[in-house]
């Protein structure tokens, strides 16, 4: 009798201590004193602080980044034409129209159509906020070493090297396009699509673009040139 009320003493004293030591850690840590709740508890709260993190660093959507079927919208409405490579040479020539090439600077270098103005609408990452180290990273999972961004100096190097008043035929490596086909029907964004959006939202006028891009321009043999002008 007196071993069996030792033994209920010590499971009574177990209990208790064990009470106590889950009360205690969950009022001093937050967390459940079962280690594999704890771990998880801790995982779920680090994914929510990067989260929170990441949007909190993450900059304002620009015009560029807007739906494409925004951008084709405002482009037909502006009335933004394609014309393929031929007509857009004889425009260079006879009507004094300007090729605005924008690719990026190393790729206009390499080859371009004689008297193109080359202002790229996406350049490589130059910044180091917390956003931009997280596209770096982002860009190197995928093997991509150089990873661009939008050109904030875009509108501003246009005018200053075109003007508004110019005439302007938008070009890039492979155009894209407005019309409507199987597999693309509200058309196929591009560079330079994007590029003649941004120009007529900032008040440009006359905004042509090259149909097929430069890919379509170096196929038909039309002139070109390397370096710079």
């Amino acid at each position: 009798m007196t071993t069996m009320l030792a033994a209920s003493s010590v499971v009574n004293s177990n209990l208790a201590c064990s009470s106590r030591i889950s009360s205690c850690s969950d009022f001093t840590s937050g967390y459940s004193w079962h280690p594999i709740e704890a771990a998880k508890l801790r995982r779920t709260r680090a994914v929510r602080s990067i989260q929170i993190t990441c949007t909190a660093t993450k900059p304002a959507k620009s015009p560029a980044e807007e739906e494409w079927k925004i951008k084709r919208q405002v482009l037909v409405e502006k009335r933004v034409r394609s014309v393929d490579v031929k007509e857009a040479l004889r425009l260079q020539k006879e009507n004094n129209f300007v090729i605005l090439d924008v690719r990026p600077e190393a790729e206009f270098k390499e080859a371009h159509p004689p008297g193109a103005v080359n202002v790229q609408i996406y350049r490589l990452i130059k910044e180091w906020t917390a956003w931009d180290i997280a596209r770096r990273a982002a860009f190197a999972f995928f093997g991509i070493f150089a990873g661009t961004e939008e050109n904030p100096e875009f509108i501003q190097s246009v005018d200053e090297k075109v003007g508004k008043d110019a005439k302007i035929i938008v070009a890039c490596s492979t155009g894209g396009t407005l019309k409507p086909t199987q597999n693309f029907p509200d058309g196929k964004q591009s560079r330079s699509l994007i590029a003649a959006y941004l120009l007529v939202l900032n008040g440009y006028k006359n905004v042509f673009h090259l149909d097929g891009g430069l890919y379509a321009w170096s196929k038909e043999g039309l002139p070109s040139v390397d370096g710079e002008e």
